[in-house]
This record gives C-alpha cells, sequence and structure tokens, in this order.
C-alpha cells in the first residue's frame, strides 16, 4: 500500500512512469483492436443487411413502377393504333360519298363452313339485312342478320356469299363468290378469250343494287386455262383486312346528288357545318 502511494505521489511530481505507460500503451493496443472487432465485425453486418433489404425494396419497387409503365405504354400504343383505324375509316367514308356508320366488332367466326363476324350496332342505329360493310380499304361483306344492339356481317370470303364485280382497267364483268378458304375469291363464268391479267383491280359493279358501284374488292391474283374447265379459273385476294379489322364501316347509299354533295363537303378547305357532318357520318 506504501509502495503504491510512493508510486502515485513520484509520478504526479516527477513523471517517472510514462515512458512505462507509453510501452503499456503500445503493448495493449492491439488487444484494444481484437475487442473492438467483433463489434465492429457486427456493425459493419448490419448496415450490410440494411442497405441490401433497402436495394431490394427499391429494386422491387422500381420493378412494380416498370411494370405500370410499360403496361400504360402497351395502352398508349393500342390507343394509337386505334386512332389510326379510325382516321382511315373516317377518311376512307368522305371517300366513298355515303352515309356511313362505324361499328365494333365483337366476335369472330372464321371456319370453312362460314366466314362471320359480329358488330355491335343493330336496328336501333339503323342497320338492315342487306347493308353493304367496308372497312377502310374495301368490301368485307354484307349484313344477313340484326337485332336492336348487334348484328351479323357475312363476309365475302364465305362460299355462300357473292357479289358483282367488274375489271376497274377494262369494265369486264363477272361474280366473285367466296370459296370458304382463306383469303381467297374465285371469278365465275369468265371465257377463255377474256382480258383479264393478274394483279387486276376488282371493284363493285353496281349490279343487283345491293352493292353502290365502284368499292374495291379484290385483286387478282391467279390466271389459269385448264383443258377440262370451259372457263378461265381467275381467282382473287380481298383487298379488305378481313382477318385483321377491328372496325367497319356500315354503309347507306346516297343518290348522285347527295353523294356529290358528300365529295364536295369533304374537299379540303371546304367548309363543313357540324349539321352536314353529323349526317354524313353517324
Amino acid at each position: 500500500m506504501v509502495c503504491a502511494l510512493g508510486l502515485i505521489i513520484a509520478d504526479h511530481r516527477f513523471d517517472h512512469l510514462d515512458r512505462v505507460r507509453s510501452l503499456l500503451s503500445v503493448l495493449a493496443h492491439p488487444l484494444h483492436l481484437a475487442v473492438n472487432v467483433p463489434s465492429a465485425l457486427i456493425r459493419s453486418t448490419q448496415e450490410q443487411l440494411t442497405d441490401a433489404a433497402q436495394l431490394r425494396t427499391l429494386n422491387a419497387a422500381l420493378n412494380r413502377e416498370n411494370l405500370l409503365l410499360k403496361a400504360r405504354l402497351q395502352q398508349f400504343e393500342s390507343l394509337e393504333a386505334e386512332n389510326m383505324r379510325l382516321r382511315d375509316l373516317l377518311g376512307s367514308s368522305f371517300n366513298i360519298g355515303e352515309r356511313v356508320l362505324i361499328a365494333e366488332i365483337l366476335a369472330v367466326d372464321l371456319t370453312p363452313s362460314r366466314q362471320l363476324v359480329m358488330v355491335n350496332k343493330g336496328t336501333s342505329s339503323g342497320v338492315f339485312v342487306g347493308q353493304p360493310v367496308l372497312d377502310a380499304n374495301a368490301v368485307m361483306g354484307q349484313v344477313i342478320r340484326t337485332n336492336p344492339f348487334s348484328s351479323i356481317v357475312l363476309l365475302i370470303t364465305d362460299s355462300d356469299h357473292s357479289l358483282p364485280v367488274e375489271v376497274n382497267r377494262n369494265g369486264l364483268r363477272s361474280i366473285a363468290a367466296g370459296s370458304g378458304v382463306g383469303q381467297e375469291l374465285e371469278l365465275l363464268y369468265i371465257p377463255k378469250n377474256a382480258d383479264i391479267r393478274e394483279g387486276d383491280l376488282l371493284v363493285t359493279s353496281g349490279m343487283g343494287e345491293r352493292f353502290p358501284p365502284g368499292y374495291p374488292v379484290a385483286r387478282v391474283t391467279t390466271v389459269r386455262q385448264d383443258p377440262d374447265n370451259p372457263f378461265t379459273t381467275v381467282l382473287a385476294e380481298p383487298t379488305a383486312r378481313l382477318d385483321r379489322s377491328r372496325e367497319v364501316l356500315l354503309v347507306w347509299t346516297l343518290d348522285p346528288q347527295m353523294r356529290q354533295q358528300a365529295l364536295t363537303d369533304a374537299e379540303p378547305g371546304a367548309e363543313t357545318s357540324a349539321e352536314t357532318r353529323k349526317g354524313a357520318v353517324r
């Protein structure tokens, strides 16, 4: 006890133990480091786990946001495509100079036995049996059944459908009959010496008074002379997008004076009143 007190007093007054204290500090430093290693490892591990959890949470949130943005982009692309289709339909309605009604296809039945589509317009909209149906490019078919809110359209490729056509190049008349097999029409009763070529455009002739004249129908793809057939075999591909169209035009035929007025109103720069435009497209 006395020695300890003596050492304390000597160190306090004469700093004799500084050198010893420094040596002991140097020797104890590795021990301090070793003691602190577990706590440092625990803190580092906790920080890494926290950062990893935050990164996983942030990554999940970004993935959800990316998925939502992609879904919205798909909707925008769909809306853009629909807008382009509607523009094409409206442009087509003014080009043909008829009163038209835009309808959406609800269901499709494309089998070898039947080629039908259902549209979302019916008798409550003025649709009638036998009414011509077009898309933005050409004739698609005609209405065969109606109810107040929808109608059934028989496509021109159906085996029970036929319509009078003519070759746009020279006026040669024929009947375009549906084959029931894919995108194909057959022209009936074409003489062997008829002037018809592959690539000729077929349009409605107006015969039969069902389809007004001048609507595009199909383009000739095959002209073949078969020895056993007294007529020329002529096949054509419809120019309407029968398997891709989502909207169609239901057409009311106008008399020549009204058709000319519609075409005049549709010319660029022509002033068209709201009432006239409403009457032209319903």
